[in-house]
């Protein structure tokens, strides 16, 4: 039986999706701060509650045999963890440790955690392998290092086998499941709003970058691709490997202008932008080297096109105009 933490959010919900469609014994824990109960399953067990709740894992643990962890849950607003930083550090580390020691007390010795590329923080080179130094530009990124590191101390000392997947921009959906946040600060979903007529105009934070066009330069890697890189670094481990970190993206970056113009190739729709001051906390390139991705897991990326990704999205919420509202 697997755990699945955060099953309910954005990417957790489709790679529930995906284990169930392979066979999958799984129980999902989430709080719902910012998930969705319609996007699991009713047949999938499902608990309500914190990771950090060490009796509510202990019960999960007791009515459910538990082999492996796949960790989704935390916050992950690079804009919000500046601002509110206690926040990020009691949700996602100190949860984290909680959830991790109640892992171990349960016998699971297996945990592939979502991990992100802001724990490089700005580039020394593109595009960014796993040896590339790590020092975060915001909580965030700072928050998921330090799990890592916890992650690293506890192979150590007490066999807890892991993999770190740093995603570089999740983006993209299936038919069933996409990507719906209140607030929401991703890129792709605002766009796609501002193309239904929902945002007036999509905020361009910054267009002073050291880029081609002067805006922040993003990989986005389509969510069924990360789904299908957690299954087999899950797979990994069963098997025996050794804890490793490992990116995960396209390897091809775009700019904010260049996902906004073909965002209106897509859609045939206009997009208005409105230019704002950079967000504290935003690098300017973030693109993937995922050679390790395809040497260790055997992982490639179904969609490498960024017209594609985006267009699983736009038909998402064409169907799902209210995301997970009722209509």
């Amino acid at each position: 039986m697997i755990l699945v933490t955060g099953g309910a959010g954005y990417i957790g919900s489709v790679t529930v999706e995906m284990l169930r469609a392979r066979g999958e014994q799984l129980v999902v824990l989430d709080n719902l701060t910012r998930g969705h109960r319609a996007a699991v399953p009713p047949d999938v067990p499902f608990y309500q509650g914190n990771i950090g709740d060490r009796e509510l894992v202990a019960r999960i643990s007791a009515e459910h045999r538990l082999e492996a962890c796949i960790h989704f849950a935390a916050f992950a607003y690079v804009g919000e963890s500046v601002a509110e930083p206690s926040r990020y550090f009691e949700n996602n580390v100190e949860q984290g440790i909680a959830l991790i020691g109640s892992l171990l007390e349960a016998g699971v010795r297996r945990v592939v955690f979502s991990s992100t590329c802001a724990t490089y923080g700005e580039p020394q080179e593109v595009p960014i392998s796993e040896q590339h130094p790590q020092n975060p530009a915001n909580p965030y990124g700072w928050s998921k290092l330090i799990i890592e590191r916890i992650l690293e101390s506890y192979d150590r000392a007490q066999g807890l086998r892991y993999i770190a997947l740093r995603y570089f921009n999740a983006a993209g959906a299936t038919e069933r499941l996409g990507e719906n946040h209140d607030p929401e600060t991703h890129l792709i979903p605002n766009v796609l709003l501002a193309a239904l007529g929902r945002l007036p105009a999509v905020s361009v934070f910054g267009d002073q970058y050291p880029t081609p066009d002067g805006t922040a330069i993003r990989d986005y890697v389509h969510v069924t691709d990360l789904g299908s890189a957690h299954i087999r670094a899950l797979d990994y481990l069963r098997a025996g490997g050794a804890s490793e970190s490992i990116n995960l993206g396209n390897g091809q970056g775009y700019s904010v202008l260049e996902v906004i113009e073909t965002a209106r190739q897509v859609t045939a729709r206009p997009i208005s932008i409105r230019i704002e001051p950079p967000r504290l906390g935003d690098p300017s390139h973030l693109v993937a080297n995922s050679e390790k991705a395809h040497s260790v897991l055997g992982w490639q990326p179904a969609y490498a096109d960024l017209a594609a990704i985006i267009r699983t999205d736009w038909e998402w919420r064409i169907k799902h105009p209210r995301g997970y509202s009722p209509e």
